[in-house]
């Protein structure tokens, strides 16, 4: 099965970016996922098992801290979740941290820097 990735934001151009940065990895096989909003990244991610999540804090619906907490603690899964925001506060970094987010990386942020995380976590020869 091929891994996927769910960029999870509510502002389409900063989907569209990670997209862009990541659109290469779609030449080994990864499947590239997206989500507007936390409501719509818990069906997907519930549906598609994806194995790395870009997940946006500040979202409407539901936010990227209560994802994050249902997809590690409540549903238990496997996933590992890097966090993109821009609260860069120690309070939400350490927030971040409590709900199990695997990296919290603050915007603006460099796309060669979550490009060369994805081929890591994913374990990817490039």
């Amino acid at each position: 099965m091929d891994p996927k990735i769910l960029i999870v934001d509510d502002e389409a151009h900063i989907r569209l970016l990670i997209e862009q940065t990541l659109e290469e990895l779609e030449d080994e096989g990864v499947e590239l996922l997206t989500a507007n909003n936390g409501a719509e990244a818990l069906e997907i991610i519930e549906e598609e098992h994806p194995k790395l999540i870009f997940l946006d804090v500040m979202m409407p619906k539901v936010n990227g801290f209560d994802v994050c907490q249902r997809v590690k603690h409540d549903l238990k899964m496997d996933i590992y979740i890097v966090m993109l925001t821009a609260k860069g506060q120690e309070f939400d970094k350490q927030k971040g941290q409590e709900v199990g987010a695997d990296i919290y990386m603050t915007k603006p942020f460099d796309p060669d820097e979550l490009f060369d995380k994805a081929v890591e976590i994913l374990g990817i020869d490039i």
